[in-house]
């Protein structure tokens, strides 16, 4: 069974919309460097030109774009932004192709300003394979959408950095998918050295270089996909920010941590496209009982799923009680 893709739901058009547009004003573009790499036999060093993504807009076009599409969008308006911490929030509920739209702005972003290196963090290893397979499905639709361009993606592994050397250098699309833990690990003693991730360890087959230098050069994009799983510690934003990001696109239908929200479509806008179910609510009530029910709502927890609630109830010849 082959899947269908429908390129032409509006909504889904808005929220890549509205990641492109932040760059209007942008000339097609690219900086160039060098990585060094040894070719066949042990210690032959060779030279290639790497190629990353390099952003002309300065601070004040890209708030002037940003401020533009959240009017667009009826969201409140950024008034000012930190130069290069481009954080952006894509607000969509569970089940609207929060995927298929971030995958597609890639090609978007490609299209209309030639950028080309792109990593795309998850929290774990299920997402991760998603990911993969959804890149793999739509391979043929965005080709048939985008003339047959080339769009190289792989799942980051410590055992074959030619993958990480071969993102630095590729004029295509290139797309790496990985996992937060795979590089939150980074330690600048050298006693402690063999305990930080590979990406982080100097490496003989890059002349001394860390894999991790290679990808800062690209200058990526990063979209975090669901990041109230992946960037709400310490070491997990610092991981994020030795990707040297151009700029980050948060993807998700529950943002603990709030930046400049671009697109949101969130549950009672899904409903009303008709997109999900009516949720349901269920209640409760007291029975032979002189008082109402009572419930208190203590806290929500969002990071895992399925989403839980701590609550305080009424029990029966007790006090009240907490329950999740």
């Amino acid at each position: 069974m082959k899947l269908q893709f429908n390129p032409n739901l509006d909504y889904q058009r808005h929220a890549i919309a509205s990641v492109v547009d932040l760059f209007l004003g942008q000339t097609p573009n690219q900086s160039n460097f060098t990585v060094s790499y040894m070719r066949g036999q042990i210690g032959v060093f060779d030279t290639q030109n790497g190629i990353g993504n390099r952003l002309e807009l300065d601070e004040e076009d890209i708030l002037r774009n940003l401020q533009a599409v959240q009017l667009r969008n009826g969201l409140p308006q950024t008034r000012k932004l930190i130069r290069g911490q481009y954080d952006f929030d894509i607000e969509m509920e569970t089940g609207t192709g929060k995927t298929y739209v971030y995958l597609r702005s890639i090609y978007e972003l490609n299209k209309a300003y030639g950028f080309t290196k792109f990593v795309i963090v998850v929290p774990s290893l299920a997402i991760k394979e998603g990911v993969k397979t959804s890149l793999k499905l739509m391979l043929a639709h965005f080709k048939n959408i985008y003339d047959n361009i080339i769009c190289e993606s792989f799942v980051y592994d410590s055992s074959q950095l030619d993958q990480v050397r071969n993102f630095a250098v590729s004029d295509n699309i290139q797309i790496m998918i990985i996992n937060i833990d795979a590089f939150r690990r980074s330690f600048t003693d050298p006693s402690r050295e063999t305990k930080a991730n590979i990406i982080h360890r100097p490496n003989d087959k890059l002349n001394g270089m860390r894999p991790i230098e290679l990808i800062r050069e690209t200058n990526p994009f990063v979209i975090i996909d669901e990041p109230q799983s992946v960037d709400t510690t310490t070491k997990a934003k610092e991981a994020i920010a030795s990707l040297n990001p151009m700029c980050i696109f948060r993807y998700s239908a529950t943002h603990v941590e709030k930046h400049n929200l671009i697109y949101k479509l969130d549950a009672v806008d899904a409903y009303e496209l008709e997109l999900v179910k009516q949720i349901e609510v269920a209640g409760f009530e007291a029975i032979n009982a002189h008082n109402n029910a009572y419930v208190q709502l203590i806290s929500v927890n969002n990071k895992k799923s399925p989403i839980t609630a701590r609550v305080k109830i009424d029990v029966q010849g007790k006090d009240r009680k907490s329950v999740v």
